[in-house]
């Protein structure tokens, strides 16, 4: 099973378009939050199943988190404010322990991270839309079997620049077509420029 987990885009989905369009056999989008609808959009333009949560700028409550059956083991979806991940994991480690899961996925601080904890996977994808960590952005790949739990923070920039099309150089005229080009001659500013003593 192949994920795209990404959080706190904020209404722009520019960049996870850009990146799901050059990702290949993803089975599934998560998305941690702020905003959910942006998750739902996503899944709607890629036709690829989403599972998203609230964040604080979509006003959610404490009750908004959900999970997520993988090969390997359930997946906390959470956005992890009211967790306080921006000073601590462990209320959101004590709240994947307790639902069972092998794996916490959240966002907030829009910095991407990823820890092993007691056994438990602790992973922010960061932001592609508003990074906070000097970044062009950030996402996450987890790959889930039945053996392994694979997950990948990859840089928006760095992804991107591994997938452009290679541009044609700028001089890429043949030899012929640069013997048969007409001589360009000098029009008003060569004049201008040969027969003027103010230059």
């Amino acid at each position: 099973m192949k994920i795209f987990l990404t959080s706190d885009t904020h209404g722009s989905i520019t960049k996870a378009q850009e990146v799901l369009a050059n990702l290949s056999d993803i089975d599934l989008i998560i998305h941690c939050g702020d905003y959910k609808d942006d998750g739902q959009w996503l899944s709607e333009v890629t036709g690829i199943p989403a599972v998203c949560v609230h964040g604080n700028s979509d006003r959610c409550n404490p009750s908004d988190f959900t999970t997520v059956d993988t090969p390997y083991g359930k997946i906390l979806v959470i956005h992890g404010h009211m967790q306080l991940v921006e000073f601590r994991l462990d209320n959101l480690l004590y709240q994947a322990m307790e639902k069972d899961c092998t794996a916490a996925c959240y966002g907030h601080t829009h910095i991407a991270a990823y820890e092993k904890v007691n056994g438990i996977h602790l992973i922010n994808p960061g932001s592609l839309t508003d990074p906070r960590d000097g970044s062009g952005g950030t996402f996450a790949i987890i790959t889930s079997t039945e053996n392994d739990f694979c997950v990948d923070i990859v840089r928006y920039d760095t992804f991107m620049d591994s997938h452009r099309k290679a541009e044609p150089p700028v001089n890429s005229e043949s030899n012929s077509q640069k013997k048969n080009a007409p001589k360009v001659k000098g029009g008003f500013l060569h004049k201008l420029l040969n027969y003027s003593d103010r230059f």
